[in-house]
């Protein structure tokens, strides 16, 4: 193959992020993040994104001319220009109890026990970011959204390979690599 360049993508908590590290590793190739190039860092994480523009020139800086490479997260509503480099989308599709479960042992990792619990330092913005999270499927929350993504899917020029988020990373990597006929 020519070229390698995997967009995966999928709700908060679907595995997005863990399945594109996987596939990095798999394939040895570098592995990015939308939330490294659509948040600024700060401390603590997630407080101020960077513009749109902005995200797109670090990206084409970071990876986007090379022929392979990985990114894992959203590019919902700013990174369509990226669309026309994509050999491959992976959709990873998970059920939402166990996205939430997810979600709230990273956010409990991320900040600690104490930290998100009630009382707790961020228990009111991991409380909202579970609250919202928890729309995806139903779409009433503004962002990111179930129909959102399959409208975005269907657009695509590019083979999409839909996962069950709910298997073990290393079958979701072979199934990648069938479909890239690896």
């Amino acid at each position: 193959m020519k070229s390698c360049r995997i967009h995966v993508t999928g709700a908060s908590g679907a595995g997005v992020t863990t399945l594109g590290r996987a596939l990095a590793d798999a394939l040895a190739l570098p592995g990015h993040d939308t939330d490294d190039y659509y948040w600024k860092p700060t401390t603590p994480p997630y407080r101020e994104s960077r513009e749109a523009g902005e995200r797109l020139r670090l990206m084409q800086d970071m990876f986007v001319p090379r022929p392979g490479w990985i990114l894992s997260g959203s590019l919902d509503g700013w990174g369509d220009a990226l669309v026309p480099c994509f050999d491959l989308v992976v959709f990873v599709k998970t059920p939402p109890e166990l996205r939430l479960t997810r979600l709230r042992a990273r956010e409990t990792r991320r900040y600690g026990a104490d930290n998100v619990a009630a009382g707790g330092r961020y228990f009111e913005e991991t409380e909202t970011f579970l609250e919202w999270a928890s729309h995806y499927e139903d779409g009433t929350r503004k962002g990111r959204s179930l129909a959102r993504h399959e409208a975005w899917l269907a657009a695509l020029p590019c083979p999409v390979l839909r996962l069950d988020g709910s298997r073990p990373a290393a079958e979701l990597i072979d199934e990648v690599l069938h479909a890239l006929q690896i």
